[in-house]
């Protein structure tokens, strides 16, 4: 972008570069294409996000791939029950210079980074869990009553395997609600299927191309940010959060059953940065009622949670929130007030 450049001309570029990201994207990953396009959006907004799927269904891949195209540091961390959160943000140590004197130095851990991997999340303990907390939320790292700053951007990708309950522990509500999405990726066609095995059963290598540096990533986060919301479609995504209340002004029935806790405020400003983003890649520049609903499910499935009668009737939470989505009007009744 050149100092300037109107709104439109920038908003353009913001949709043919992302189109190139996305591109070098697909050249590796075979379908899945909502789940790309939710990795990119948290990325384009400086979210983090969680990818939840059953083994070998390409998660690692996605996010690798996603490292290769874009110019920026890398770094994966395997989570294991052994793993201590020193191995994720590092610790001081102690370090003799040529002279003999000793001081202790911090030395960076595998957290700091510009795109984390963190396999496997739910494997490490609640200890190490949180220890990652003010890193997703501050985009920082306290030691020793230092604060270290992440070089921007910087986006967590974690992954956890829905099936394996053995030797897990499950993300804390804190953690979970500073992720921007949770997607879930489930299974490839037959056509898909067919494609991944010509792919990776040939000699055929295919290797993304760099597109994008972190300088440039920064500027689309500041450029989605200028997208307007109106004031009756805020209105509407505020009620959409609200819905999610149990007992609460705007809570539907299906809440009050099913829901022991709704979503946070988080919730609702996801809604209105991807909504923002979805406008922008519709070559609008206003955010509309649909861009809302598209963005609803992964950002506000982690963000409310289920209570026992919920569970015990195998109801979803993806269920529950659809019955929201589809109840909640676009225009508030006059008898509510915000």
């Amino acid at each position: 972008m050149s100092i300037g450049e109107s709104f439109e001309q920038r908003a353009a570029q913001f949709t043919e570069r992302y189109k190139t990201v996305y591109q070098q994207i697909s050249r590796v990953i075979v379908g899945h294409d909502d789940i790309v396009h939710g990795i990119l959006t948290c990325l384009f907004v400086g979210g983090h996000c969680l990818l939840e799927g059953v083994p070998g269904l390409g998660k690692t891949l996605l996010v690798r791939t996603l490292s290769q195209t874009l110019d920026l540091d890398f770094s994966r961390i395997q989570f294991t029950p052994d793993l201590m959160p020193a191995d994720i943000l590092g610790t001081n140590m102690i370090i003799e210079d040529q002279s003999g004197k000793r001081e202790f130095q911090f030395q960076k851990g595998p957290i700091f980074t510009q795109i984390c991997l963190a396999d496997e999340i739910n494997r490490a303990t609640p200890k190490t869990q949180s220890a990652m907390l003010e890193t997703m939320q501050e985009k920082s790292v306290t030691i020793s009553g230092n604060v270290y700053q992440m070089t921007p951007p910087f986006f967590v990708m974690a992954t956890q395997n829905p099936i394996e309950q053995e030797g897990t522990y499950p993300l804390p509500e804190a953690q979970l609600d500073r992720f921007f999405f949770k997607l879930l990726l489930g299974y490839s066609n037959r056509a898909e299927l067919n494609t991944i095995v010509e792919r990776t059963t040939q000699k055929l290598v295919i290797e993304p191309d760099k597109v994008m540096d972190g300088a440039e990533i920064v500027q689309w986060q500041q450029l989605i940010r200028e997208v307007i919301i109106a004031s009756h479609v805020q209105d509407y995504l505020v009620r959409l959060t609200l819905a999610t209340h149990p007992n609460g002004p705007f809570s539907l029935s299906q809440t009050n059953q099913y829901l022991r806790w709704g979503s946070s405020p988080r919730g609702a400003q996801t809604l209105a940065l991807a909504a923002k983003v979805q406008a922008l890649l519709a070559g609008r520049f206003n955010v509309s009622f649909e861009d809302v609903r598209r963005v609803f499910l992964p950002a506000m499935r982690h963000r409310v949670i289920l209570n026992f009668e919920a569970e015990a009737e195998g109801i979803e939470t993806d269920k529950v929130l659809l019955d929201i989505l589809q109840q909640v009007p676009e225009k508030a009744e006059e008898k509510q007030s915000v």
